[in-house]
């Protein structure tokens, strides 16, 4: 059996979880005290009279309804919300209808496939701010290189399937530098010959969510370098995960506040997640499942390029479930260094316990999926 493990260091309060009957339509969130009482969904029954789900249900409701959508950080990414559709109409690398040709373009688009299959990229695919690739409805899969997001903003990624890059520093997904309001969702993600996500050089306010991590060693970096002080801005949010016996960096985060919640992460290699220097990782009700390595949380100490002393990071676990012989490896809390809560930045968020559940929907219900492409039932100006 795992045990719950729960700090309220550094004066943080501990979370009231709000949890909605069976016969309510609403997730429950976190419920922040100082926030405005609409933003609380109703309490009734326990968990166990629940059927778990993950968040954004609502989403799929029409086509641009991801649009503002996103929990945590990312919250603000509103992708081609203003833009026409664009429709990706061959698998080719290049050319007119292509994924690459509607990346490449400077107005906001809605992208949108009419054709299932691989999409075998030469080269990495730049994507341009105020875009939304928007893989309901097919099947798509990128392999060869990955997406490079790179001094953009407003970029929504939702129901790809990345498998198979090679080359030098190929990754995933690779968002630098000064990259902002992004959101990556519902992706799986594996086998690439450097990371699977990639955040670093100064960008910042990005959610990750409903994602599938599998078949690969490291698998995301958030966080350059130490030398790169200027990734002191980053803030990640990361949550509804599963993290599938990827070896490590489940993240491994320099300098940046990254909020984690609700994922589901086991058999690792090496560790779970890594707090190196300056970093602040809020752990909150996730669940972590050891195979033959069983410490969860590790600490690298680096020094930072305009600091004089090396340092490591800060973890804070707040409810999270440590099972199969887990040992957290927490920090004891007098050497923890101060940390941010969430509720400092965004007021609500969907969160559940951790239970035999939740990890039954993560395992079943992350990465790609086979949805139907929403109707666009409202004109582009028109939708908000």
């Amino acid at each position: 059996m795992g045990n719950h493990h729960g700090r309220t260091s550094n004066g943080h309060r501990k979370n009231h979880y709000i949890v909605p009957n069976s016969n309510s339509a609403a997730p429950p969130y976190y419920n922040n005290p100082s926030a405005p009482s609409s933003q609380s969904q109703p309490s009734s029954s326990s968990s166990s009279d629940m059927g778990l789900s993950l968040p954004y249900a609502h989403v799929d409701s029409n086509l641009r309804a991801l649009a503002g959508q996103a929990e945590g950080f990312g919250r603000c990414a509103i992708g081609g919300l203003h833009g026409p559709l664009y429709h990706v109409t061959t698998l080719a690398d290049d050319g007119p209808g292509s994924l690459r040709d509607g990346c490449r373009k400077k107005e906001p688009l809605w992208i949108v496939f009419e054709v299932s299959g691989t999409i075998e990229l030469s080269s990495y695919l730049n994507v341009s701010s105020h875009k939304t690739i928007d893989g309901r409805g097919q099947k798509i899969k990128l392999t060869g290189k990955g997406l490079r997001l790179k001094e953009c903003e407003h970029v929504i990624v939702c129901n790809l399937d990345f498998e198979g890059g090679r080359g030098h520093d190929v990754d995933g997904i690779q968002i630098k530098p000064h990259s902002k309001h992004i959101w990556i969702d519902r992706c799986s993600l594996r086998d690439y010959d450097d990371g699977l996500i990639d955040i670093t050089r100064e960008s910042t306010d990005i959610t990750i969510s409903r994602c599938h991590f599998s078949q690969h060693d490291k698998t995301m970096l958030i966080g350059a370098d130490a030398s790169h002080t200027g990734d002191r801005c980053i803030r990640i949010t990361i949550h509804h995960c599963f993290f599938d016996g990827t070896r490590q960096r489940h993240p491994r985060v320099r300098f940046g506040k990254v909020h984690l919640y609700n994922n589901y992460t086991r058999y690792w290699g090496i560790y779970a997640i890594c707090a190196s220097v300056e970093s602040q990782i809020y752990s909150q009700c996730n669940i972590y499942e050891a195979g033959q390595k069983k410490v969860a949380f590790k600490y690298y100490t680096e020094k930072a390029g305009d600091k004089e002393e090396a340092s490591s990071g800060c973890i804070i676990s707040e409810g999270d479930l440590f099972i199969a012989g887990t040992q957290p490896g927490l920090l004891d809390v007098a050497a923890q260094h101060t940390t941010f809560h969430p509720s400092e930045f965004y007021p609500t968020w969907t969160v559940e316990p951790p239970s035999d559940s939740l990890k039954q929907v993560l395992q079943h219900c992350s990465g790609w999926q086979s949805l139907p492409l929403p109707a666009d039932q409202l004109p582009a100006a028109k939708q908000q």
